[in-house]
């Protein structure tokens, strides 16, 4: 019979060549994605958060420390922190421009700083001891004199930045070059992820960018670093950081009254007062006087006369006070 008839063995291959064919068809093999060496892993973006809070730190110090070298008043805001490729980088660059290779001893490699014309000529104009004010942006490399005026600068701006690093690791920056050409300074491989820092710097009516790269292998090396000093900070605050605070709500204004608690009285009462007439409030002259900030408690005291005025003298305070300071004393 037909039915029990073998399969050759060619006939059995065609059956599992179609049976292929047919699954090949619904479930494509997945095709191998390329996967480039070279370029390191993009880091976690909590580390990206912790790197943006360092450097608004240190654009905040950038200001007192600028205003005092320029003995004029700036603004220093970080505009952005972000990874792309160190080729990227270089062409967000104008040119020309002053820009210098940053050494980040004891770590293996080097970090980028840069620094606009439009903010060079003007800070050269003022360290010379004009206003700063030009007439039109220049548009020229800077001379070998001009890039030794701009020493002590980037000093500067590398003291106060090694300070914001310090709370997660030690980093002496140091100059080792210094190009006017973006491209000319090709210390990383273009495909090299970095991490970008954007500072715009006004001074007056002049604005200009002051832009960081740092090595994103490098700063992925101090992972451990950045949670080490990320769980510090949720754990406990420090004595500079509770000056930092004070600093910031010194301005604030707050309700003061000292008041005296006595016996409450109807409206009718009140309003039957006459001439001669004595109330009495049965408070103590011995008894100290409450003192409310913003409708709250806070001292004891007592009220004195200092002239034609009367005044609070505190006896007592209702709170633990914050480590002292020159400017709460003299307030």
């Amino acid at each position: 019979m037909a039915g029990n008839r073998q399969l050759t063995q060619e006939e059995i291959d065609a059956v599992f060549q179609n049976l292929q064919s047919q699954k090949g068809a619904i479930e494509p093999a997945k095709k191998a994605i390329p996967f480039d060496f070279r370029r390191p892993d993009r880091i976690a973006k909590s580390q990206l958060r912790a790197i943006h809070l360092l450097h608004d730190n240190f654009a905040r110090n950038l200001v007192s420390s600028l205003s005092a070298y320029l003995r004029s008043y700036l603004i220093v805001n970080l505009v952005s922190v972000e990874q792309l490729s160190y080729a990227e980088f270089l062409e967000c660059l104008p040119a020309p421009t002053c820009i210098v290779s940053l050494g980040l001893r004891p770590y293996d490699g080097n970090a980028v700083l840069e620094l606009n014309s439009a903010l060079v000529f003007p800070i050269l104009e003022m360290l010379l001891g004009g206003t700063g004010k030009t007439t039109a942006p220049i548009q020229r490399e800077i001379t070998e004199i001009e890039q030794n005026l701009l020493d002590g600068l980037f000093r500067l701006i590398l003291r106060d930045l090694k300070e914001s690093w310090k709370g997660v690791t030690v980093i002496d920056f140091s100059i080792e070059s210094m190009e006017t050409e973006p491209q000319f300074l090709q210390i990383l491989a273009p495909s090299e992820a970095v991490v970008a820092i954007a500072i715009e710097i006004r001074i007056g009516d002049i604005v200009g960018m002051m832009n960081i790269a740092m090595p994103s292998i490098i700063i992925k090396m101090m992972r451990q670093k950045f949670d080490q000093q990320w769980s510090v900070r949720k754990t406990q605050s420090t004595e500079v950081e509770q000056m930092r605070i004070l600093d910031l709500i010194f301005p604030a204004k707050l309700f003061v009254e000292a008041q005296l608690d006595g016996p409450t009285l109807r409206m009718r009462d009140l309003l039957r007062l006459e001439e001669g007439d004595v109330l009495s409030f049965d408070y103590p002259v011995d008894r100290p006087v409450d003192c409310r900030v913003n409708g709250k408690l806070k001292f004891h005291g007592f009220v004195q006369s200092t002239g034609q005025k009367l005044a609070f003298f505190v006896d007592h305070p209702q709170y633990k006070p914050l480590p002292s300071r020159s400017a709460a004393e003299s307030a």
